[in-house]
């Protein structure tokens, strides 16, 4: 079974997903959105290298 929803997404097909979301949430909205996204994604990086770290301190003391 082939899925082909994100298959090729295009400038057209960005710029239209873009200006639904522009018209959903407003141009004030869309920062804040951001910048919580932003704040998601460094929490997860220092999370994966807070494990990272936590792993290489397991297997030194081996």
């Amino acid at each position: 079974m082939v899925l082909l929803l994100f298959g090729t997404l295009g400038m057209g097909e960005i710029l239209i997903i873009a200006l639904i979301v522009l018209l959903f949430w407003g141009g004030k909205k869309i920062p804040e959105m951001m910048k919580g996204l932003g704040k998601g994604v460094k929490s997860f990086k220092d999370g994966m290298n807070g494990a990272d770290d936590e792993k290489a301190d397991q297997d030194g003391v081996k």
